[in-house]
């Protein structure tokens, strides 16, 4: 049975729910967008939820942007709190089926991953300096593995 995830805004305008396969927050995202957009040591980390499950209380205080990069605007529709500016999760056109909430956003304790993937190292800024422990992988872009995969190759998925 997937876990329910429990999110919200840092003022309490939001809140979230949405059920979740996966779970394990490994991957520490270092673009320029998720950097800028959700913060926090200078990554973000992005954990995929069921989106047909999604349930928001104060629905009237969320934003969506969809930003622009290199010239294109993303497809990726991400949503925040328009009172306090907390990221709260992405949603793209190609995977209309899954949600991505942003682990900053999460207030269910979510599980340690045994491994991290730090992806988009190429776009980190210049300060940060990557926590990178062994057995961890590193990627200047996106990674060998979907969130899905990453989990069932583990045996972290979860029915």
């Amino acid at each position: 049975m997937p876990v329910r995830l429990k999110g919200s805004c840092r003022c309490g305008a939001c809140a979230f729910e949405v059920d979740s396969h996966t779970p394990y927050p490994y991957m520490r995202c270092y673009c320029s967008i998720c950097r800028k957009l959700a913060g926090g040591g200078g990554y973000a980390i992005n954990i995929m939820g069921v989106a047909q499950t999604l349930t928001i209380t104060g629905a009237e205080v969320i934003g969506k942007i969809r930003v622009e990069k290199d010239g294109a605007i993303s497809p990726m529709s991400r949503s925040f709190c328009t009172r306090c500016g907390t990221a709260l999760w992405g949603w793209h056109p190609e995977w209309p089926d899954l949600l991505h909430p942003f682990a900053s956003a999460i207030d269910t304790d979510l599980p340690v991953p045994p491994t991290r993937v730090h992806m988009m190292l190429a776009d980190k800024a210049p300060w940060v300096q990557p926590d990178i422990r062994e057995g961890d992988l590193t990627f200047d872009g996106y990674p060998d593995q979907s969130i899905e995969d990453w989990h069932k190759t583990r045996n972290l998925w979860i029915d």
